[in-house]
């Protein structure tokens, strides 16, 4: 499937691996590769605020990678889900729900069931539309077309599927 991909698109994977790596991650997730992105610029043209993404990003670390449907579907249950990273920091340590699990011995980075999903959809996306290769777009799109935190984090920034495809398709 990658002989499929563009430069910028392998540059994503690639980039998306080292951020894993830098960051001390066991795997290779959606949100790595939402980071290589804003890296890269291939939002730029969607005008994201790179650094607020960034900072998003990292607060649902914060809170053990669960989004802000999960927050409200837990409130609504009466749990508090701030209550509880503030209570699990106060015993060990802020940032300890974001920590990562030690990397396997291997050493190889392997990216996550979702990770996966999404290089999947991208090469849908891409067939759907009758294009041979898979681009930054395809990989947006499909980061877009899933739930989960990197979705939610670009659609709070204004950055819908539709509005993707017509800016950067035109």
């Amino acid at each position: 499937m990658f002989e499929r991909f563009t430069q910028d698109a392998r540059s994503t994977v690639t980039g998306a691996v080292a951020e894993a790596e830098r960051t001390g991650a066991q795997r290779v997730g959606e949100e790595h590769l939402l980071l290589a992105m804003l890296a890269l610029g291939a939002l730029d043209p969607l005008g994201v605020d790179r650094a607020a993404i960034s900072a998003d990003l990292a607060a649902a670390r914060r809170r053990g990678g669960m989004s802000k449907a999960d927050e409200e579907a837990l409130a609504g249950l009466g749990i508090d889900l701030t209550e509880i990273v503030s209570r699990i920091e106060e015993t060990h340590g802020e940032g300890a729900l974001s920590t990562p699990a030690p990397r396997s011995r291997s050493g190889r980075t392997r990216f996550t069931p979702g990770a996966k999903k999404i290089l999947e959809q991208s090469l849908r996306i891409a067939l759907g539309r009758k294009e041979r290769h898979i681009s930054t777009l395809h990989l947006l799109l499909a980061l877009l077309s899933r739930p989960g935190t990197p979705a939610e984090v670009l659609t709070d920034h204004g950055v819908t599927y539709a509005g993707a495809e017509a800016t950067l398709t035109a």
